[in-house]
């Protein structure tokens, strides 16, 4: 992205903690907070020396691994943070995975846990330990929900569920903390990801959102720049 498409926010002197990210969106978002200043905590269960991982740590990524699906795992984590960094200003949800499916009569119940520990619990935890903090410092939410939540369809109706889950999480941690904490969510459609482009590879890749793209949203809606602006599910589709 050339720096003529990227709005100006300024997050010195403040803690980001970015969930999933090794992955594609995360370790763009993980780039864009540190580039406005932040002190980025980036979690995940790949660490960066990983072949699979996207993450490109500097003096200013502090790694940490965390099962976000484990409470336990999750409260040290964030007491963590906060012995080390003495402070969390921006929770960022982005842990989580798609994963296409059967009809619902013949879904596992497997996969279907699967999905909503790994898509919905991660985000649940994180922000449940970490509110108290955020409440301290003002702070802000931002998760991924997806465009496919908006409505029901064939064969990925246990990652929808846990999508729509997502916003509504969201809009009810926005309604909790009114005055305090502001918590929004983006809703991506297809991601320009080299999974993606793996799994789609016949399809028009030109028409795909670049994760820096979303990435810079997601730090606008950290900013003071969204400061009236809470529950809200923002379309993040460019053309896709």
């Amino acid at each position: 992205m050339s720096p003529s498409t990227t709005h100006t926010v300024d997050f010195d002197d403040t803690v980001a903690v970015i969930t999933g990210a090794s992955g594609a969106l995360g370790s763009a978002t993980v780039e864009r907070f540190r580039d406005a200043g932040a002190t980025v905590c980036a979690v995940d269960v790949v660490a960066p020396d990983e072949g699979d991982s996207l993450l490109e740590p500097d003096e200013r990524t502090h790694f940490y691994e965390a099962d976000l699906t484990d409470e336990a795992d999750v409260e040290e984590l964030v007491s963590s943070v906060v012995d080390d960094h003495g402070r969390i200003d921006h929770l960022l949800n982005i842990a989580g995975t798609w994963r296409g499916g059967d009809p619902i009569e013949e879904t596992d119940l497997e996969e279907f846990e699967s999905l909503v520990d790994i898509n919905l619990k991660t985000a649940f935890l994180a922000s449940k330990h970490a509110l108290p903090h955020l409440q301290e410092q003002g702070g802000a939410i931002v998760s991924v929900s997806s465009r496919s939540s908006l409505e029901g369809g064939e064969g990925d109706g246990p990652y929808r569920i846990t999508k729509a889950g997502i916003r509504l999480l969201t809009e009810t941690i926005a309604e909790e903390n009114r005055g305090t904490v502001r918590a929004n969510c983006v809703m991506p459609s297809v991601i320009d990801t080299p999974m993606n482009r793996e799994m789609m590879s016949d399809a028009d890749h030109d028409e795909w959102v670049d994760p820096a793209d979303i990435a810079d949203v997601m730090a606008f809606l950290c900013s003071d720049g969204a400061s009236v602006t809470s529950g809200a599910a923002v379309p993040v589709y460019g053309e896709a």
